[in-house]
């Protein structure tokens, strides 16, 4: 008799014991929620911090006051982030206004001129953009270290000149991938993101071609053809036709590209045809 009740005793704590244990973590992670949110000011990277814990905390418990909870701590510490931002915005607003530059948008979105800057105040860290083409890795919300990058991108993609091989390169590339196909493709129509590998692979020398490697590889950064694409477009005359990409290439970055048209908006492209 006893050791049959030894058994369900244990049956009884294997099954419970997991229960326990999340609803140790869900009351720890409920006690730094309540402090933070009784506060006199929302500290909003704590508060974020906690939340974390929190939803992973709360995904074990089935508990509907538990979720609303959840839900409502969420969406305080999401107004603090956006406050938060408001407040480096405002920073970095003055910041670029003492350099007689004007920045547009609110956050998490910003643009400068033609390049976008997006802000993830839960990393504290912000990245600058050409249309959807990261320039930088994610960077410290330093002022300094934004102003420095963004220094060198204007070198680099906003002050770009565009080279005279670009247009009989990118022809190339285009009959290129044609001249690769049994058949011509309908409407001449070859896949951007293929023609840009293919020029990239063009413009290789014969020292990589004698010895492939990564020391001998001569890159040709997607952003800085993008922008290239933009620069031949803004000429009189253009021997190309951008073809708007499908739904499907839309969603996928290796079948199209983001042609910007200002900071923030522009389309994605498919194809390319030359007349």
């Amino acid at each position: 008799m006893m050791q049959e009740t030894l058994i369900q005793l244990r049956a009884a704590q294997t099954e419970l014991d997991p229960q326990f244990k999340a609803l140790r973590n869900v009351m720890s992670a409920l006690n730094v929620a309540v402090r933070l949110a009784e506060a006199d000011t929302m500290d909003a990277l704590p508060m974020q911090k906690a939340l974390s814990k929190l939803e992973t905390a709360a995904a074990s418990v089935n508990n509907e006051t538990l979720a609303t909870a959840v839900s409502a701590f969420a969406a305080i510490t999401q107004q603090a982030l956006d406050d938060l931002a408001f407040d480096f915005a405002k920073e970095l607003r003055e910041a670029f206004t003492q350099r007689g530059e004007t920045v547009n948008g609110r956050p998490p979105v910003l643009s400068v001129g033609i390049l976008m800057f997006r802000i993830e105040m839960a990393a504290r860290k912000g990245q600058w953009f050409y249309g959807r083409e990261p320039l930088t890795k994610p960077i410290p919300l330093s002022l300094t270290g934004i102003l420095k990058a963004y220094d060198q991108q204007v070198k680099r993609i906003v002050n770009r000149q565009l080279d005279s091989s670009f247009l009989p390169d990118l022809q190339k590339a285009w009959q290129d991938c044609i001249d690769k196909r049994k058949q011509r493709p309908s409407g001449s129509r070859i896949n951007i993101v293929e023609v840009y590998s293919q020029m990239t692979l063009n413009r290789q020398s014969a020292r990589f071609w004698n010895q492939p490697s990564r020391s001998t590889f001569k890159d040709y950064e997607r952003d800085l053809f993008v922008r290239d694409l933009v620069l031949a477009q803004a000429q009189s005359e253009v021997p190309f036709r951008l073809g708007v990409a499908t739904k499907n290439q839309a969603e996928q970055a290796s079948r199209s590209l983001w042609i910007p048209q200002t900071a923030v908006d522009g389309e994605y492209i498919g194809d390319i045809t030359f007349d």
